[in-house]
């Protein structure tokens, strides 16, 4: 079995198998994260019936969601350095299957302090899908499909969320929340259990170093490349600028998902179905933007201006919505280009973390496990905050907070790029 992925795209005869290979590693994998983010987004749709139900403020409920991203901040980066030591897949389906055990509870909850335990505990089940997750497409998808394996990965995800609410509420419609909740978690062992039996799929030769990924030469990286210590590997200014990045962008898209729909109800004057209507079109420019992205990051090598332009078009069209009273249906077509335009930048910014792993001679779940673990720091405070602004009343601020985040984010990109390539040109010297 080939302990890395290899670059298949020059092997006529060898292309078929290898495409075979990479779709049915992409599939898996894609099926996995679609469960995490699915599960992740089952509660906020239910938020006004559970202020009702447990007699709880807006906040309290932000509580939860604060909960469990923190929980699954700070599981992920030990998640990744466990994925390195025994293998990305035995955690992808443990961590699938308590996560999704731990939805199935959400329903049986009599009281508001029971979700606060569980979120704790999906959170933990959560923290392991981004370092085993990329770990497995960087060692088990050919080079020149990586860009698109990413944009598989991406774009799961975002049919994860962009169909949780959509199954959360046609359910609660029909039967009820409870229903609901259980039917959700029963999806997730259904995927875990897939994912056990199709185990020899995922399964990867574990490397000493990542830097054969890009193209190094395999025995230089043995002779000079040796894994450097975890927090040596993680306290490098380019993986702790990747970090902020992941920090301030989980900030404002998690204005987005969970309280963008209030903010637009509320404030700007929108039927709250077109206001759903809008998240729902925002998720789905994001995964459009993935697919393209995907396809672009395969084909070019200035993943950086990917990055940063997506971001910037994301942060100025908040800005106007932010500033602006009387756009009404316009509000939709505008949040699906900002989807898009953050989407597209997705596969970029994964092959930027991925370069980042290979240049520190570090194992790639350790690095995704940490700089992922900003997107559950920033997931875990921005509930917190959109919550505290809808609470006293303030939906523009909503959208000002959120093309803050995208804009702060922008410039952590070319930092990122620049960073790594003053590393490589010193070590270039060096030799």
């Amino acid at each position: 079995m080939s302990t890395l992925a290899p670059d298949n795209s020059a092997h006529g005869t060898a292309a078929p198998d290898a495409a075979r290979s990479d779709l049915s590693v992409m599939s898996l994998v894609g099926a996995a994260h679609f469960a995490s983010h699915f599960s992740q987004l089952v509660l906020p749709p239910l938020f006004p019936l559970l202020a009702t139900e447990f007699n709880v403020s807006f906040i309290e409920l932000g509580l939860i969601v604060t909960l469990f991203y923190v929980c699954s901040g700070l599981g992920q980066a030990t998640a990744g350095v466990l994925v390195d030591r025994y293998g990305a897949h035995r955690l992808l389906v443990c961590g699938l299957a308590t996560l999704s055990v731990a939805v199935a509870l959400y329903g049986m909850a009599t009281h508001y302090w029971m979700l606060l335990p569980l979120a704790a505990i999906a959170g933990l089940g959560n923290s392991v899908f981004h370092p085993a997750d990329l770990s497995i497409l960087s060692h088990r998808v050919s080079t020149g499909r990586l860009g698109r394996g990413y944009a598989v990965h991406a774009v799961m995800g975002s049919v994860g969320f962009a169909s949780s609410p959509i199954f959360i509420g046609a359910v609660t419609a029909f039967a009820s929340w409870r229903v609901a909740l259980l039917l959700a978690g029963a999806i997730g062992l259904t995927i875990a259990a897939v994912l056990h039996l199709q185990r020899p799929v995922l399964l990867y030769v574990k490397s000493a170093v990542d830097q054969k990924n890009v193209g190094a030469s395999t025995e230089h990286a043995a002779k000079h490349q040796r894994p450097a210590g975890y927090f040596k590997i993680v306290s490098s200014p380019v993986v702790l600028l990747a970090f902020a990045y992941f920090a301030l962008t989980a900030v404002a898209g998690t204005g987005v998902q969970t309280f963008a729909v209030t903010a637009l109800s509320e404030g700007y004057g929108l039927a709250l179905r077109l206001a759903t209507f809008g998240l729902s079109a925002y998720l789905i420019g994001s995964a459009c933007g993935m697919v393209a992205g995907g396809f672009l990051a395969d084909r070019t090598d200035k993943h950086h201006r990917v990055a940063m332009t997506g971001l910037a078009i994301v942060a100025a069209i908040m800005f106007l919505i932010a500033g602006t009273t009387g756009l009404g249906a316009a509000t939709v077509p505008l949040l699906f280009l900002a989807g898009f335009s953050g989407g597209v930048t997705a596969p970029s910014r994964d092959v930027l973390i991925r370069r980042a792993a290979a240049g520190k001679g570090a194992g790639t779940g350790s690095v995704f496990g940490f700089v992922y673990s900003g997107l559950d720091l920033g997931s875990s405070l921005g509930p917190l905050l959109f919550g505290a602004l809808v609470d006293h009343h303030a939906p523009h601020l909503v959208f000002l907070a959120i093309g803050v985040g995208f804009a702060l984010a922008a410039p952590t990109v070319m930092q990122v790029q620049s960073t790594a390539r003053r590393r490589a040109a010193a070590v270039a010297a060096a030799e």
